[in-house]
């Protein structure tokens, strides 16, 4: 008998003759969420197999693969000989001390003896005498369940609760992201969202400092490292927004000016994306949500990026689910943390809520466009998570 994890697939069922290169990026993305722990990881009929691990980092293991994207579900299983007795001996330890129970089979090897609803039925029967009165059947609603999954080798996995994993599709195989990451709640959301659908997601911080200090900074390196939990790793790249502020701040209309700067950090993410090789840029604007976020705004920002899509996951969400998925994602503590980012750098008491695309323009023609970009990637910064 040995202890081992089951890993169920998400969607790859789905994939047709595609399905070898999403299984080769599953598994690549799996063997790299524990490869700081002694493992061995079998494919084995449409699910992987993690064993040879220490008792000790069991519980370690597990939390690292509920983060990878792909997986449905896992069990902790015991592995054993595929007769009876065998079976029986793993099942007693799997029973409660008391309450209901059933026992659910599936035959893989349909040349085994007995059918999975024969299985069921002996294997329940057998635990009702170990019992001795202090356990029942109830097929219905049970208190808890013994599962057993008969393979093709002539083994057997016994095993109680599935738990639930990331699902979504494996990191790697939708295509490259750059996410502008602010030191909020929402766009580390929007990157996990992505990522959940199979992009490769970097991420770009625009940061104000001196007006911004360097806790503010430290803060957004580790939500892209929370990030990166989920990502496979990500490069996180900062860049100086400080004299571009300046500049609009002295020059331009004051209720412009979160506008007027999203328009710049646009226009830098898109020429940094290209750079990278990403495909889009990713944010985590809901509608409605701020000033900048109105229908109006989102155009404004649009209107500067000159090939690449812009995509946001989060565009129809409202704060609590965006709130519920930051805290299942294990960032909301850090979202929270009371550091000032760049767009709090001379904010207007009363900014644009639909600014007209005719003003925008205006203002922007008193600014050196395409001197304050090239001066703002002097100051790029690259970080690796």
């Amino acid at each position: 008998m040995e202890k081992v994890i089951i890993i169920r697939y998400a969607e790859l069922f789905l994939k047709g003759k595609n399905r070898g290169f999403f299984e080769r990026a599953f598994e690549t993305n799996l063997r790299r969420a524990i490869q700081a722990y002694e493992h061995r990881l079998i494919k084995q009929s449409g699910r992987y197999l993690v064993r040879d691990f220490a008792e000790e980092d069991a519980e370690a293991i597990m939390e690292k693969l509920q983060k990878v994207f792909g997986v449905h579900t896992l069990s902790y299983a015991y592995e054993t000989a595929s007769d009876l007795d065998s079976i029986f001996e793993v099942a007693k330890g799997l029973c409660r001390p008391n309450g209901t129970f059933k026992v659910e089979s599936h035959r893989g090897d349909k040349k085994y003896p007995m059918t999975s609803v024969e299985i069921s039925k002996k294997l329940g029967g057998m635990l009702l005498d170990y019992a001795k009165g202090k356990l029942a059947v109830d097929v219905h609603n049970p208190s808890f369940t013994i599962r057993v999954d008969i393979r093709e080798n002539g083994l057997a996995l016994v095993f109680g609760e599935f738990i639930g994993g990331a699902n979504g599709m494996p990191v790697g195989t939708a295509g490259k992201g750059l996410l502008l990451l602010s030191g909020g709640i929402d766009s580390p959301v929007a990157g996990y969202m992505m990522a959940k659908r199979g992009m490769n997601v970097d991420c770009l911080h625009f940061h104000s400092y001196p007006y911004t200090n360097m806790q503010a900074k430290e803060k957004v390196v580790e939500l892209a490292r929370i990030l990166s939990e989920y990502t496979c790793g990500t490069t996180m790249y900062t860049v100086s927004v400080t004299h571009i502020q300046e500049e609009i701040h002295e020059k331009c209309r004051p209720e412009l000016m979160i506008t007027l700067l999203r328009r710049f950090m646009y226009r830098i993410a898109e020429r940094q994306a290209k750079r990278i090789g990403g495909q889009c840029l990713i944010t985590g604007e809901s509608l409605g949500q701020v000033a900048s976020q109105t229908i109006e705004g989102m155009t404004s920002s649009n209107s500067v990026v000159e090939t690449l899509p812009v995509l946001r996951p989060l565009v129809s969400f409202d704060k609590n689910e965006i709130i519920e998925k930051s805290v299942k994602m294990g960032a909301y503590e850090t979202s929270i943390l009371p550091f000032e980012d760049c767009c709090t750098v001379f904010l207007p008491d009363f900014p644009a809520i639909r600014p007209k695309m005719k003003d925008i323009l205006h203002e922007e023609s008193k600014l050196d466009v395409e001197g304050l970009i090239e001066e703002a990637f002097t100051t790029l910064e690259k970080i690796e998570l």
